[in-house]
């Protein structure tokens, strides 16, 4: 067995050999040495609240496809590549989310609605979320796959199995009680 000490003096190819093998200490090790350098590596890219959860996104991708490394290229090139691929899925994760907030904010509003409601869909400051979680199976699937995923309605109903009309039905009721939802918090 290798010793913590002997791990730390390894270059990082060894060690993602090792890590290749589930070697836990050999991936600590890793992480340990690169964390910061991600690190940087969001907040220069623009990340200005969710560096550390990215990071970790990163080293979970790393672990997943810890097979398809090749001691041939660095380890930084695949770990940035990784790391790379995380920030785009997370500016396609942003977009979505700002597609489905004005999606909300264009919904026409019910007449008892206070202009406070109004203002909270434009200023794009709205966390739907909850308000996603709290619609039923039938109703999210349509919205996360209409808005998160920008599929067209054919599709949708082909994925569910159901007709376009109903497909576009549910669409108009989730977004009118994540709208609900919204106002109400």
């Amino acid at each position: 067995m290798t010793s913590y000490a002997q791990l730390n003096e390894m270059d990082d190819a060894a060690l993602m050999l090792r890590a290749r093998d589930d070697d836990r200490d050999a991936f600590e090790v890793l992480v340990k040495r690169h964390q910061k350098m991600l690190l940087n590596f969001f907040a220069r890219s623009g990340v200005q609240y969710d560096c550390e959860d990215l990071v970790q996104q990163t080293f979970l991708r790393v672990y997943r496809y810890r097979d398809r490394y090749v001691a041939a290229a660095k380890f930084t090139t695949f770990l940035f590549l990784l790391a790379r691929q995380v920030w785009i899925d997370e500016l396609r994760r942003r977009k979505r989310h700002e597609r489905l907030v004005e999606g909300l904010a264009a919904e026409p509003r019910p007449e008892h609605a206070g202009p406070a409601a109004a203002d909270a869909g434009a200023s794009g400051g709205m966390d739907v979320g909850p308000a996603l979680a709290s619609l039923p199976e039938g109703l999210r699937q349509v919205v996360e796959l209409g808005v998160y995923q920008d599929l067209p309605y054919a599709e949708i109903a082909a994925i569910l199995k159901i007709p376009v009309g109903t497909v576009k039905s549910r669409m108009f009721n989730a977004l009118a009680k994540m709208r609900a939802y919204l106002e109400e918090k």
